[in-house]
């Protein structure tokens, strides 16, 4: 049924300084969840007029959040403390991993994963799976039954685990084919090849990985890059010929404009220049660094103008402690403040919606364009009494989204759309 979202609209174009607000706002869904009208209350056209309306008065009405990394297996797993990275691996994230190899135990944790995320406002995604194809299996499965735009794979990884979550290079991409013959471009859904990171890949299943990536088409690529000096140190072990950690990915050709990888704290220059020139993505997950010790992200180091490399945000649960992009936005703020750069709300708002989808190439997203389908948040700047005094003092959409940013979590999502249908609303007295 045709339905018209009211409220204070909010969405970003195609160029970094495009930001379209109206105060008054109306947004017009129809039946098949795409945006058919979008502009000023006032200036809605008389046909949509007698059709039902959710009425979010001053509440911001934007599109939804889009997480470009995060850990559906580590849903349960969030503040589980650890030395560093690897002590973290090994101790808590391997163990709960192996779970997933029960595909009705997946099957039920898939459902709890994507009514978090919707709890939090967050529409679209691109996930690590288990290493168990039946993992991958249940994602896809409760994702296309939401008509969600998710990214997700089998993880791969043949070495430096423990043998429950361990398989081998041509088991790898076996499964990792037939998901994606099965999957891919079944409604919104997308295959990204997903080797978990160099420490626990051989150079055989890098070499597959590279493979898949440019033998199945419309694929993405997700892994993990230069996240602690401990990993850091292990590759070059594993990898002595290599010159740097990229160099690694590299060789077996897993740099590229389809390709992600979390993190990319201690680049070097010429790790930063060869990312750049292949059209990669480094996706910055502040509260998984920070948790973890991992270190300082500088987004302005990367993005240098002689050579800049595309930067995504992120959760990274579980090793990021919280679902919710809003507190993730406001970790960003505080880390990038902490290397000498001050971005705006109005910025960091963008790299998780438009920003992030575009990198994600989920062209249908992100964005409120008509012929778009209807992925929306509605945040409520007076969601707590903390927010609401807070608001009293904002003058500019700048202040309310810094705000929302600073001090919002899941209490301030209002309500979550996905392709039109309401999937998570909160109750208010």
């Amino acid at each position: 049924m045709t339905r018209v979202i009211r409220g204070q609209t909010l969405s970003f174009g195609v160029s970094p300084g495009e930001v379209r607000h109206e105060a008054k706002g109306a947004i017009v869904i129809g039946d098949d969840g795409c945006i058919l009208w979008a502009g000023p209350a006032s200036l809605l056209p008389q046909g949509f007029r007698p059709a039902p309306v959710d009425d979010y008065g001053d509440c911001i009405v934007m599109p939804g959040f889009v997480d470009a990394h995060i850990h559906f297996p580590q849903c349960r797993m969030l503040a589980a403390p650890g030395k560093d990275l690897l002590d973290w691996l090994s101790r808590f994230t391997f163990p709960e991993e192996s779970r997933y190899a029960d595909g009705g135990y997946a099957a039920a944790m898939a459902q709890l994963f994507l009514d978090r995320l919707a709890a939090h406002g967050t529409t679209s995604a691109m996930a690590f799976c288990s290493v168990h194809k039946a993992c991958a299996e249940a994602l896809f499965a409760a994702a296309v039954s939401r008509n969600m735009a998710l990214v997700t794979g089998k993880t791969m990884m043949d070495r430096n685990a423990i043998p429950a979550v361990q398989d081998d290079p041509e088991t790898g991409a076996r499964e990792s084919a037939e998901l994606y013959r099965t999957w891919h471009g079944k409604g919104r859904l997308r295959y990204a090849v997903t080797p978990r990171f160099a420490v626990t890949s051989s150079e055989a299943q890098l070499r597959v990985s590279g493979e898949l990536l440019q033998s199945l088409d419309g694929v993405l690529m997700q892994t993990h890059l230069s996240e602690s000096p401990g990993e850091i140190a292990l590759v070059r072990e594993l990898f002595p010929s290599a010159r740097d950690y990229t160099d690694v990915y590299d060789r077996f050709g897993l740099l590229g404009p389809h390709s992600f990888f979390a993190h990319g704290i201690h680049l070097s220059e010429a790790e930063c220049a060869r990312l750049s020139e292949s059209g990669s993505t480094v996706v910055h997950c502040p509260t998984s660094n920070n948790f973890l010790g991992s270190g300082l992200m500088r987004m302005a180091y990367l993005r240098e103008a002689r050579r800049p490399v595309h930067v995504g945000l992120a959760t990274d649960v579980g090793g990021g402690t919280t679902y919710s992009m809003l507190a993730t936005l406001g970790e960003t703020y505080k880390v990038q403040m902490l290397t000498g750069y001050k971005p705006s709300a109005l910025e960091l708002f963008r790299m998780a919606t438009m920003g992030n989808a575009e990198r994600l190439r989920l062209s249908d997203t992100g964005a409120i364009e008509v012929g778009w389908h209807a992925d929306l948040v509605v945040l409520d700047p007076c969601a707590t009494p903390v927010l609401a005094s807070r608001h009293e003092l904002s003058s500019s959409l700048e202040d309310v989204l810094f705000a929302l940013m600073i001090l919002g979590d899941d209490r301030a999502v209002r309500a979550t759309y996905v392709a039109g249908r309401k999937l998570h609303e909160r109750v208010t007295q």
